[in-house]
């Protein structure tokens, strides 16, 4: 297969003289801007030429961009263009902020969908949210790219969903990894024979069992890694050997929570510096944590590797794609004042994932924390009624359950 372009298939020579070239401009850039005044002030932009001295600038984080979002509202600071200037503005819970492009693939997810054999001639079924959220439109604008047409479907009303990928003729889905196979039993269920044939995915784990099923139908189905602020990070080939880094930003694997790199190959903290001029995020954490691989890809794509997501550096988890974190279970706990501890499990059941609630309290109807369950957690779960005191005292209130193996 062709690739995308002549950038993936660089020498590390090519590669450093290019981060060389690119990388002190965009921090030059980032210190133009009132969100990284006191971060970036004192830094000589002309001596960042490398991956490595990235590690003498300080990490941004979620939480700083968060508090510099609320200072000077949308993007705090932090874009080169006026709020106006951006194609899109989008919410993510939070709320955190993130602006979108509709230039030539402004999210790098072209790269990603060419890599998974999409292109001219495909209909992609794009099943990921296209309200408020960016998933949407990353995969709509990679599909843009590759000159694939889009069924803006995103997600719910499978019945529909099944119809018109019969109707249509899709050949691929984008979504996340568990709700292709909902469309695709709806469809065994309803007499409707699909045409889709490969799928790109992202917003929660592919699990190994999962993929094979789809394999067993025909489909090929790949993985990206991808933030709403960042766009693209990393993305899986057909040789699915790691994921293999996307060539507009630089990734470092650290410590978590300190920003020094590891040794080569130990799990870590995933730090992004993105090479997009109309955002620059200079060393932003993501909380995910992976690792880097040795050598490079098979299918000849030269820049670094790595493990693909192995948990997060902090308890935040991913549930049905929407991420959980810990001060969403402390307000929930704070809603109710018969509930002393709460703690929330990620589990599999069959290949979907399943969120189970446990709330330690003397009450005894489970339905009365349903709503205040959905409207803090922004997802329906199991709930568990528990003791006073029954809940293990490790400091733990998100737990992931569901084997990666």
């Amino acid at each position: 297969m062709s690739h995308f372009d002549t950038l993936e298939t660089r020498s590390a020579d090519e590669r450093a003289r290019a981060i060389a070239d690119e990388l002190p401009r965009q921090i030059e850039a980032a210190q133009a801007l009132s969100g990284y005044a006191g971060s970036l002030s004192d830094v000589d932009a002309s001596s960042i030429t490398s991956v490595a001295d990235l590690a003498k600038l300080p990490v941004l984080r979620k939480s700083d961009l968060g508090a510099a979002q609320k200072a000077n509202p949308p993007f705090g600071g932090l874009t080169t263009l006026k709020t106006s200037g951006f194609a899109h503005v989008f919410q993510s819970p939070g709320p955190i902020y993130e602006p979108g492009g509709m230039g030539h693939d402004w999210w790098r997810m072209g790269r990603f969908l060419h890599a998974a054999g999409i292109g001219k001639g495909d209909i992609v079924q794009n099943c990921f949210g296209y309200h408020l959220t960016p998933a949407g439109m990353i995969f709509e604008n990679g599909a843009r790219a590759v000159g694939a047409a889009v069924l803006p479907a995103g997600t719910g009303q499978t019945e529909l969903q099944a119809q018109a990928a019969h109707d249509i003729g899709c050949t691929a889905y984008a979504g996340t990894p568990d709700y292709l196979k909902v469309i695709l039993d709806k469809a065994d269920e309803m007499g409707l024979p699909l045409k889709i044939m490969r799928a790109v995915v992202g917003g929660g784990a592919l699990f190994p069992s999962l993929r094979q099923e789809y394999a067993d139908r025909g489909i090929a189905c790949l993985q990206s890694y991808a933030t709403a602020d960042l766009g693209n990070i990393a993305y899986e080939s057909d040789a699915m050997e790691g994921m293999i880094v996307d060539e507009g930003v630089i990734v470092e694997i650290v410590t978590p929570g300190t920003g020094d790199p590891v040794e080569p190959g130990q799990v870590g903290e995933v730090v992004v510096t993105t090479l997009n001029p109309d955002y620059p995020l200079i060393r932003f954490a993501t909380g995910d944590m992976s690792a880097v691989m040795e050598g490079t890809s098979p299918c000849g794509r030269t820049n670094m590797r790595i493990k693909g997501w192995m948990g997060r550096a902090d308890q935040t988890t991913k549930i049905k794609g929407m991420f959980v974190r810990p001060e969403q279970v402390a307000q929930l706990v704070a809603k109710h004042d018969d509930i002393k501890r709460a703690r929330v499990l990620a589990q599999r059941e069959g290949e979907a994932d399943v969120m189970v609630v446990q709330l330690e309290t003397d009450a005894g109807d489970a339905t009365a924390y349903q709503s205040s369950i959905a409207d803090v957690l922004k997802l329906k779960g199991r709930v568990e009624l528990v003791a006073p005191g029954t809940l293990p005292n490790d400091g733990k209130v998100i737990e992931d359950q569901r084997s990666y193996d």
